[in-house]
């Protein structure tokens, strides 16, 4: 599993990290689910997120890439799959990914700064690969999507104009 970072452009002023591996197996998704076996993950920061080619996992700027490798490595270490609108706290009870940090969880999300025509990769043969976003949510907000169900956590999320963009200091919308 790796991470790539792309860079900040003035069109994009934020590093976009993205997965790349998970999708080289399937996951497996149950019968009935009109979704793709394959996808990667992303993230964007902000351009001066502390992020340098040897960011390392235990240091606290490098929870962003810590997680992209967790959850996409998940649905393989577990026979499992995740799609959109999936949530994936950080232990039970959620704990804080690192200290000074308020976001003990993510919820899968289609990515919102991009057209949706971006949101997957045709590599041929009928696979397509679904581009997921994954959004750092504080704890009350994981209790809304655990208590109140999905609908209840986008309507959060929304309130908030939540997007993969993360915002360090945002505020719980909860």
């Amino acid at each position: 599993m790796h991470v790539h970072v792309v860079a900040p452009t003035e069109e994009r002023p934020y590093r976009t990290l993205i997965t790349s591996g998970m999708s080289e197996l399937p996951m497996t998704v149950p019968e009935g689910h009109d979704i793709s076996p394959y996808a990667e993950l992303m993230l964007s920061l902000p351009a001066d997120w502390p992020l340098t080619e040897v960011a390392g996992f235990g240091d606290e700027t490098g929870w962003p890439l810590r997680i992209l490798k967790q959850v996409a490595r998940l649905p393989h270490e577990y026979g499992t799959w995740i799609g959109e609108w999936h949530s994936v706290p950080n232990g039970d009870p959620a704990q804080p990914y690192a200290t000074g940090t308020p976001f003990a969880g993510v919820v899968v999300a289609p990515m919102l700064r991009v057209p949706p025509e971006a949101r997957t990769i045709d590599v041929g043969g009928g696979i397509r690969i679904a581009l997921l976003a994954l959004i750092p949510l504080h704890p009350e907000e994981i209790a809304v999507k655990v208590e109140r169900g999905t609908d209840a956590l986008i309507e959060v999320l929304d309130r908030g104009r939540i997007t993969e963009l993360l915002d360090p200091r945002r505020p719980s919308y909860a």
